[in-house]
């Protein structure tokens, strides 16, 4: 494999393709928007109304088939948030036509599938950049850089939780199919996993798991419980329910996980607006309606005054002192004091992930989220998978350490 060039024009933003118009492109459009390192220059959808409404929005072309997009000239990366099972085909489409790749966590839904993709891009010689994951958040970030910089010790612990409402959102089948990569493992422990493994080093090597799928309506894990450890010896414990019931952003200051203001008359929402599907037909024309060019799609408000994001409450313990990132800051319960390090209110969402794809694709840096990252994490939440089915240990063989 030849080195990876840095962008030869570096002066002009990346031009960037979009494949798939879906949810994922409308919670990543504000970024887009708000950075000017990026230019939005074509997209693929199957679905007309997406690609009319892109080229009404970007003057760019929208096209029919992931092909048709990254046959473009004038197209540098391409931004792959097609539905799971599409990752490694369209991530390997972009790759050959000699484009760098943003895929949408998760990576995949089986480990072939990650090498293939990682292999596509070595073979091309473009990066892979795997997100975003919460683990980009700037609190998760500074939380690392604290961890690194030795004034506390070593990592001996890491307690991590999240309550939300994923399984009543509006779904297609496949997403209430865990072999069609849905349910809670493949779509949220790639957040949670991906965090705790940044925290933690990156070399998982033990997962205990339990898994639940307590609603026949919604077929699929809507819960587990992990018990992780590292190289090293931290070990960290990680829970998630998508139930709908307890809501864990009552203990991140009522902010919700995009950075917003969550007041408290949002509980119950998901189940009243689920239960206006009658049947699974509905249950996709609903969903298909708050799509990006849809009946129900509006733009998103303006990000200004949002906080960062977050997954729900974590805790890293090490040697002396506890952190735990919020979405204001980092609070460190040292020895003999606690305090709050604050962080300045971002300008707009997930500029951490435009951050690594600039550098990668500009400047011709390795990230930290490669390919090799996103299998290692998809690697965890299969193991999460499969201990919970064989009631035993499962040891991964695919992690890699945090890079720089």
């Amino acid at each position: 494999m030849s080195p990876i060039a840095p962008l030869p024009d570096s002066a002009r933003p990346i031009r960037l393709g979009i494949a798939g118009l879906g949810r994922a492109f409308t919670l990543m459009l504000p970024t887009f928007l708000g950075d000017p390192r990026v230019r939005l220059c074509g997209a693929a959808d199957p679905i007309a109304a997406a690609r009319m409404q892109f080229e009404s929005d970007f003057g760019a072309p929208a096209h029919d088939s992931v092909e048709a997009l990254c046959a473009s000239p004038g197209i540098d990366a391409v931004y792959v948030a097609t539905p799971h099972q599409f990752h490694a085909d369209h991530v390997c489409i972009a790759a050959a036509a000699g484009k760098h790749v943003l895929v949408e966590k998760p990576m995949a839904i089986t480990l072939d599938e990650c090498t293939r993709m990682i292999d596509a891009a070595r073979a091309a010689s473009v990066h892979l950049i795997v997100g975003p994951s919460h683990s980009f958040d700037r609190p998760i970030k500074r939380a690392r850089e604290i961890i690194d910089s030795g004034l506390y010790g070593q990592v001996r612990m890491i307690t991590a939780l999240d309550f939300t409402d994923f399984l009543y959102r509006p779904r297609r089948p496949e997403e209430l199919d865990t072999r069609a990569g849905g349910g809670v493992v493949h779509s949220q422990a790639a957040h949670q996993m991906d965090i705790v493994r940044l925290l933690g080093g990156g070399m998982v090597n033990s997962v205990r798991a339990h898994t639940g799928a307590w609603d026949a309506r919604r077929p699929t894990e809507g819960a587990y419980s992990a018990l992780l450890g590292f190289e090293g010896g931290a070990f960290c414990s990680a829970t998630y329910s998508g139930f709908a019931h307890y809501d864990t952003d009552a203990l991140m200051d009522a902010i919700g996980e995009s950075g917003q203001p969550k007041p408290s008359s949002e509980y119950g929402a998901a189940r009243r607006k689920l239960a206006q599907a009658v049947s699974p037909a509905k249950e996709i024309e609903m969903k298909a309606a708050r799509n990006y060019g849809g009946s129900g799609w509006a733009p998103s408000p303006a990000a200004g005054g949002q906080t960062h994001q977050h997954f729900g409450p974590l805790i890293v313990s090490l040697d002396g002192a506890d952190l735990r990132p919020m979405p204001t800051g980092i609070a460190v319960f040292a020895d003999g004091a606690q305090h709050v390090e604050a962080l300045e209110r971002p300008a707009y969402p997930r500029k951490e992930v435009m951050d690594e794809l600039h550098a990668a694709v500009v400047d011709g840096k390795p990230p930290v989220h490669s390919g090799e990252w996103g299998r290692a994490t998809t690697e965890v939440c299969l193991a999460i998978l499969t201990s919970a089915r064989t009631r035993a240990e499962v040891i991964p063989r695919w992690q890699v350490p945090v890079r720089g």
